[in-house]
């Protein structure tokens, strides 16, 4: 496909609330909360903005230049950028291989968050004790066809976006999700900052208290920002470079990857101003760990007055967030497959529609059906997979990208800079290229490290 084929994106906005879509994930909504919760509250999210800045936006923005410059998806991306006789373009098969890996468990929690949503509508949750509010999560993991169900409901709806192109689809359900869901976060935040306990949540949340943190450890509470802000941007296998492919020149790349930061960072941060309060006034320990969000806020939802509309909000909210992602990394794959194959898109869609949803059973059945089976020391499946993807490929993959934009070996950091400074706006300095070829690449190495100890 060459550039002349390429759809677009309609609007400058389009383009920044589907790449914001693909950032804003499960990541944010569901990872975060829980994640700060566990790591003393206000340290973790000082940290986790700072790494923001000076880990996420940079390779964000290498992703973005690799897909403007060569307007293609990234195997092809990287064989055009590249020079004669290098392999750089191996890493675009394992970046897609990525794509799928992700989407094989992604799918199954995207199809919990609208299983929970589903549920709170229709007052499943009503007049339940504590105990029956767990019961209902862990019946729902015991059961293959019910989550059969809803995974194969967010994989077909998501590929049946794509069928409307990527304006008429990917954008314009994309544009949706994210308004609605920034009003969502608007409403959810209120209410939770009316609730008695408000105060001593935020306090814990956005207040840091070095006391707290070194309770749980200082090198933790670093290393886990440092990881929190690396994956929460999706940087490091071709998932947001497809979005630069789409682009206009008009404006800088690294301003364009500060405004999607900004955008996934308002709503990591309105999941907290949501969850904390809550947790606060309802005497629930912050750092409850993953169940957080199954197991006890649907118990603190149903002790609200209105409990069932809250929980049904937020459960659309939930919805909203995990579903942008799955859209973005589907487009991804279709694109992918059309690039490297010649195949035409709605057969491309179909073709991986299909294909998602087979996939996708291994982790269903990872929870009943074979959940007896530890898949190589990792856990069950969907542990075995989201291993592969967020400790080995999403941090080598972002090396791979700092390498290639700034090293001589590869594209090489003037040619990357003038893609990055093409258009009107903030432009990137040349004396960020030490940090970039030198401190970048180390601080990757340590959640290479972390990660595979």
């Amino acid at each position: 496909m060459n550039s002349n084929q390429r759809e677009g994106f309609g609007s400058r906005l389009g383009f920044l609330l589907v790449s914001a879509g693909c950032a804003i994930g499960i990541g944010n909504v569901w990872k975060f909360p829980y994640v700060a919760g566990e790591n003393g509250g206000g340290v973790f999210v000082v940290f986790y903005l700072l790494f923001l800045l000076i880990m996420g936006i940079p390779v964000l923005t290498m992703e973005l230049a690799i897909g403007r410059s060569s307007r293609m998806t990234l195997v092809k991306g990287y064989k055009l950028l590249e020079k004669k006789g290098h392999k750089w373009h191996i890493h675009g098969w394992v970046s897609m291989v990525g794509s799928y890996l992700l989407m094989m468990y992604y799918t199954t929690v995207s199809g919990w968050m609208m299983n929970y949503c589903y549920k709170f509508m229709v007052g499943d949750f009503r007049g339940l004790g504590e105990g029956q509010v767990s019961e209902v999560f862990d019946a729902m993991l015991q059961n293959p066809i019910e989550m059969g169900i809803f995974t194969i409901i967010t994989i077909v709806t998501g590929f049946l976006v794509l069928s409307f192109g990527v304006q008429g689809g990917l954008e314009k359900v994309n544009k949706f999700m994210m308004m609605g869901l920034l009003l969502l976060i608007v409403i959810l935040a209120g209410n939770s900052l009316t609730l008695k306990g408000a105060a001593e949540g935020m306090k814990f949340f956005l207040l840091p208290d070095f006391e707290q943190a070194k309770s749980v450890g200082l090198p933790h509470v670093i290393t886990a920002a440092m990881n929190q802000a690396f994956f929460t941007l999706s940087v490091g296998m071709g998932s947001i470079e497809i979005f630069g492919s789409y682009m206009s020149k008009e404006k800088t790349l690294m301003g364009e990857a500060r405004r999607i930061a900004v955008l996934d960072t308002i709503v990591a941060i309105a999941s907290g101003i949501i969850i904390f309060p809550a947790c606060f006034s309802f005497g629930v320990a912050p750092s409850q760990g993953p169940s957080l969000i199954f197991v006890t806020l649907p118990n603190i939802f149903i002790n609200m007055p209105l409990g069932m509309v809250w929980g049904t909000l937020f459960f659309v909210f939930m919805s909203f967030a995990s579903f942008s992602t799955v859209t973005a990394v589907f487009e991804n794959l279709v694109a992918c497959v059309t690039d490297n194959f010649g195949i035409e898109r709605r057969r491309a869609i179909v073709i991986n529609c299909i294909f998602m949803i087979f996939a996708s059973l291994p982790c269903v059945l990872g929870f009943n059906k074979w959940s007896g089976i530890n898949f190589f020391g990792k856990g069950n499946v969907l542990d075995f997979e989201d291993f592969i993807v967020s400790n080995l490929i999403l941090p080598i993959g972002s090396l791979i990208f700092v390498l290639f934009c700034v090293t001589s070996l590869g594209w090489g950091f003037d040619k990357f800079q003038e893609e990055v400074n093409t258009g009107d706006g903030f432009k990137m300095p040349r004396a960020l290229k030490p940090y970039l070829l030198f401190v970048l690449p180390i601080m990757i190495l340590v959640i290479i490290i972390r990660g595979l100890m």
